[in-house]
């Protein structure tokens, strides 16, 4: 019988298998590097944009901290010129009573008094005087009592001094007195 080797081609198979096999794993590695090479370039793409969301957000954000800081100057400054304006609109409501004050004060003033002072301290108004007798200055306080515009008068001191200007006694005097604040002054 005839001898065939068959041993060289299957060698020769088994070489040419290695062979596929490994170009197959070359190719196999390329394609993994390749899909690794791609997906690093798609993760870091992906980075890149979320970085320049974040740096867009940052700098939007910051643009809005500055508006709420000049809005905030702005409420402070609206709220100052609030103030003023009730401080001016205050004063502008009070500059009658001070004429009705003084008109007040002349016309309680009776005979035999007259005044040798007179300040104000916010509400209250202190007058010193002299008079020709304690009568009158009973008859002051009954005024000013009586008053629409004054309450509780007070009288703080009585002083014998001298002669009057009819050659009698006189008696100089301290006394203070509130102005009536009505609700309606209260809520403006």
């Amino acid at each position: 019988m005839a001898r065939i080797n068959l041993r060289p081609w299957r060698e020769e198979r088994r070489a040419e298998q290695q062979k596929e096999f490994l170009i197959a794993l070359a190719g196999v590695a390329i394609v993994g590097l390749l899909f690794v090479f791609m997906q690093d370039r798609w993760i870091n793409s992906n980075i890149e944009e979320q970085q320049a969301r974040n740096s867009y957000l940052t700098g939007e954000i910051s643009s809005l901290e500055r508006k709420i800081k000049e809005i905030d100057g702005l409420k402070k400054r609206r709220d100052q010129l609030i103030a003023r304006m009730r401080v001016i609109q205050a004063l502008q409501g009070n500059r009658p009573v001070i004429v009705h004050m003084f008109d007040e004060v002349v016309r309680t003033l009776p005979d035999g008094i007259y005044y040798t002072s007179l300040s104000r301290k916010i509400d209250d108004l202190s007058i010193q005087g002299r008079a020709e007798s304690n009568n009158r200055i009973s008859s002051l306080m009954r005024k000013l009592d009586g008053s629409d515009w004054f309450m509780d008068p007070n009288l703080t001191a009585v002083k014998a001094s001298g002669e009057g200007s009819d050659g009698g006694k006189s008696n100089d005097f301290d006394l203070t007195v509130k102005r009536y604040i009505s609700a309606e002054d209260e809520e403006g």
